[in-house]
């Protein structure tokens, strides 16, 4: 049993140990009923929460259960299914045996009333045969040989159910008949009535049809089965001493929150948080600006790494977030789960959220709208027709029906085969029938259609997207955007930008085409994205450095150019990565895009 207030008690001492963080009071408020508060943090996930007293606390208890039986006289531990159907075997004998014993005292009855009306239909030759005769034995020799026409016993409505016992037209009485009706005295022969006797023949002929259809037919075993247990509940029935109430798998959470759009913002340092779009616009209206992300700023300040987001956009409550890491694992959270911070908040480490293993990092999110049927019952979300298009390092590609990620555990599943040495580079959200161009750090690119890569299962490891050279190795991979061009940069500063019509399409699997001329001013290629004129990047370098510039400064070239300076490295510092750039003031402008 649980004890309510020991479960309050260690509910306290969990907060105060800090073994769960994110509880700032709780009460018990019981009176006839139970009643157990525990505040938060403003910004605690709820569900967290709840999970972390499920595992520390009395709130879920499990007993366990000695499930050893006695099976076919073979101790035998079995599961819950083998038990409900050993139970059920069981009740199928029982009926089985209770039905044939019935059958049998049915064919027996129904055998001594075919001799009385065999009697009544020859009474007078009876009752002459029986005081002829100078005793019992005698009675019955004659008795046992007398023959019925087969037409009169049909005539009387007499059913022929041995046909062994017609031989020539005629009918002949069995021992058992001949007893019954040599045990009557003759007043009582005399005084049987034809139509009771009739009436309860065709009753006992009906039941017997009845029984032998039980024997023959499974349904109508299972029928009674489930008839007698109807039975046994309404007979001794009583009202429960315990509830029963909705968890989640009969309640969803989704239930018990709003739908409402959010704007989610991943920094690069791996801060996530989500922030209500109402916030955005009650900053707009104002009209002197807003307090944006403590990021970059108050890092420099606090001596910390700079930062600065990398993944923003708009998404409701309800929506779903897939998180792919390096290694091939994929983690998926309702966005609701995200926590909900102001505006001016960093937000909370990734880590916080998902159960990483040791080594991972985000390599890409991925955000996918929630879908419904009309009744809003049926989760609809992972019918949609999209895929997922993988890429690593080694040049390996793979698509995979979203459908395939439908029942992601909450530590984590494989999304995509890695083999030892490689590693999980970017992955794309696709409608099937997109353009893709892969880039190596050789300065190469392959620009095929996704069609040309079949739709393979989860744990696969992919196909070839492009043949690398020897110590070349795929850095980037982009989906041709109309209105976007290709941004490629090098670990040497220098980077360009090409519009994607330089890039033929060819078939999956080649050596490419030249995307940049690396050369020793050039350094190999360190990554590109899909841009537009108005867009910013962020330039990071080895050494931490980090500088922002808008993509309408860098010039447009072509396939094989060598690109211009992009950011002046000091020393021997080298261009680490680049990665889009999305200022929350883009969420003012239009928070429903």
């Amino acid at each position: 049993m649980v004890n309510r207030a020991t479960m309050v008690e260690k509910i306290a001492t969990l907060a105060n140990e800090k073994t769960i963080t994110d509880i700032s009071a709780v009460r018990d408020e019981s009176d006839e009923n139970t009643r157990v508060v525990v505040e938060l943090k403003r910004d605690a996930v709820p569900k967290v929460v709840i999970n972390k007293l499920y595992k520390f606390t009395q709130l879920a208890t499990s007993f366990s259960v000695n499930m050893l039986a006695i099976d076919h006289g073979r101790p035998k531990t079995m599961n819950l299914k083998e038990l409900i159907n050993a139970y059920i075997e069981h009740r199928r004998e029982v009926i089985l045996r209770r039905t044939r014993f019935d059958l049998d005292k049915a064919e027996a009855r129904a055998e001594t009333l075919e001799g009385y009306l065999c009697a009544l239909a020859n009474l007078d030759e009876f009752i002459r045969i029986i005081r002829n005769s100078n005793n019992r034995e005698e009675a019955r020799i004659k008795l046992l040989a007398f023959e019925f026409p087969e037409k009169v016993l049909k005539k009387w409505g007499i059913k022929i159910r041995n046909e062994e016992r017609i031989k020539g037209g005629y009918y002949l009485l069995s021992e058992a008949q001949v007893n019954s009706i040599l045990d009557l005295r003759l007043y009582q022969l005399t005084g049987l009535e034809q139509g009771k006797i009739k009436a309860e023949y065709d009753e006992l002929l009906v039941k017997i049809e009845d029984l032998m259809d039980i024997i023959a037919s499974e349904d109508r075993v299972l029928a009674i089965i489930k008839d007698d247990l109807t039975e046994i509940r309404d007979k001794y029935a009583t009202p429960r001493r315990t509830d029963i109430v909705p968890d989640e798998g009969d309640m969803a959470i989704e239930d018990l929150i709003a739908n409402e759009g959010v704007i989610i913002t991943l920094t690069h340092n791996g801060l996530v948080k989500r922030t209500n779009v109402s916030s955005y616009r009650a900053q707009r209206r104002g009209g002197k600006g807003v307090i944006g992300m403590g990021t970059r700023k108050e890092s420099v300040v606090q001596g910390e790494a700079e930062d600065f987001i990398e993944h923003l956009f708009t998404a409701s409550t309800h929506d779903y977030l897939m998180f792919f890491t390096n290694t091939g694992r994929v983690y998926v959270r309702r966005v609701h789960e995200i926590p909900d911070m102001g505006r001016s908040a960093k937000g909370r480490n990734i880590a916080n959220l998902l159960e990483m293993q040791s080594g991972e990092k985000i390599a890409a999110l991925i955000r996918v709208e929630s879908h419904q049927d009309n009744n809003k019952k049926k989760d609809l979300t992972w019918q949609q027709e999209n895929f997922l298009f993988f890429a690593t390092e080694s040049g390996t590609v793979k698509k995979t029906a979203l459908g395939a990620y439908a029942n992601v555990r909450r530590n984590g599943i494989n999304a995509i085969g890695i083999n030892e040495g490689d590693r999980l580079i970017t992955v794309k959200l696709t409608t099937g029938h997109d353009e893709v161009v892969l880039i190596t750090s050789d300065g190469k690119s392959i620009r095929f259609n996704e069609e040309n890569v079949r739709s393979m299962g989860r744990t696969a490891a992919g196909v070839r997207g492009i043949r690398l050279g020897k110590k070349d190795r795929l850095v980037a991979a982009a989906i041709v955007v109309k209105d976007a061009t290709l941004l490629v940069a090098g670990e040497n500063g220098i980077g360009k930008r090409t519009e994607f019509d330089e890039y033929r399409t060819q078939s999956r699997g080649g050596k490419g085409i030249i995307t940049m001329k690396t050369t020793a001013k050039t350094g190999e290629v360190c990554g590109a994205l899909a841009v537009k004129s108005n867009d910013e990047i962020m330039l990071i370098t080895v050494g931490g450095q980090m500088v922002r510039t808008g993509v309408e400064h860098i010039r447009m070239t072509g396939r094989n150019a060598q690109g211009v300076k992009l950011i002046n490295l000091n020393g021997k510092d080298q261009l680490q990565a680049i990665a889009p750039v999305i200022s929350e003031d883009a969420a003012d402008e239009d928070p429903e895009s």
